[in-house]
């Protein structure tokens, strides 16, 4: 999808109506959703191959700009005339986001643009080296049941490692996965239960159903300014956040999925995941806007305060 932003200033409100009028400073398009995993992942040193479906229409035409401006790989795409490209406007006065306004469908994919996109993601695996694949789910109906049986199957018999960053609607059927990461709110939607935020036990009670739904290797469970709780078959262990000037939390899930991917990638210790990826999206929330994490920043901070 694409973020847009209009940046400007707020210094009166609108005669006609009781909201601020923003006047526009700067205008501005970037690459969001799942293609901003992929911009973290690219900001982290690693090598994406976005798998998306868009329209084919103009803001679809923007987007496949903006990948070649971020030498992104067009060759997962597909373009449909059967849909619209998602646009996300967010209108920002002062620093601080006033409105926004999506354009988008979350209709599922229709059959023909299912096959094709299973095949080219496919394609994609058979044809590169590839180390993990990452579901960034944001409920547009891009990724159907049988997209993700038919791309999870074919992984668990490559072993290549599959994670997930969840919504509501797929949120049960992403079985056999190796990392699942949903944050609190969709923990509690997904399974329909209430879970105390401070309370780690309701919370590992809440990971134990889930698995016996899903049978996934790993349970990665975001709080928010609770830390993260990370819990396998033999181990778990919750980590505390870090104090942070939040200034925008837009994306963070975004980039905590990225790096919690690619230490997965890396055969880290579910601890070292945990971590790494907690300080991950702290830092991406002291920014305006959704934006890639960097990298020297991020090893900066893990040096001081992990080390």
């Amino acid at each position: 999808m694409i973020d847009s932003y209009y940046f400007g200033k707020v210094d009166r409100i609108s005669p006609e109506a009781p909201v601020p009028i923003v006047s526009v400073q700067k205008r501005e398009n970037r690459l969001g959703g799942a293609a901003n995993v992929a911009l973290n992942v690219q900001a982290l040193g690693a090598n994406p191959i976005l798998c998306a479906v868009i329209g084919n229409d103009d803001d679809g035409n923007l987007f496949n700009d903006l990948l070649k401006s971020q030498q992104l790989s067009p060759e997962g795409i597909l373009m449909s005339d059967n849909r619209i490209t998602t646009v996300k406007t967010r209108i920002i006065g002062n620093n601080h986001q006033v409105l926004r306004v999506d354009s988008e469908t979350d209709k599922n994919l229709n059959s023909s643009d299912c096959k094709e996109f299973i095949t080219k993601v496919l394609n994609v695996l058979q044809s590169k080296k590839i180390d993990a694949v990452i579901f960034e789910d944001y409920d547009k109906g891009t990724i159907t049941d049988e997209v993700i049986s038919s791309i999870v199957n074919y992984c668990n018999e490559q072993n290549i490692p599959t994670t997930v960053d969840p919504k509501k609607r797929n949120f049960l059927s992403y079985k056999n996965v190796t990392l699942f990461k949903p944050n609190l709110k969709e923990l509690r939607e997904g399974l329909n239960i209430e879970i105390h935020p401070n309370k780690l036990n309701e919370i590992e009670e809440a990971s134990d159903t889930l698995n016996q739904s899903l049978q996934n290797k790993i349970n990665f469970i975001t709080l928010s300014e609770n830390g993260v709780f990370i819990k396998t078959d033999s181990e778990n262990y919750h980590v505390a956040a870090h104090y942070r000037n939040i200034t925008d939390v837009s994306g963070a899930g975004d980039t905590v999925i990225s790096v919690a991917s690619l230490c997965l990638a890396l055969n880290q210790s579910p601890k070292t995941i945990a971590e790494i990826s907690n300080l991950a999206g702290g830092l991406v929330c002291e920014k305006v806007g959704v934006v890639p994490i960097d990298k020297d920043q991020l090893l900066s901070e893990a040096i001081s305060k992990l080390v």
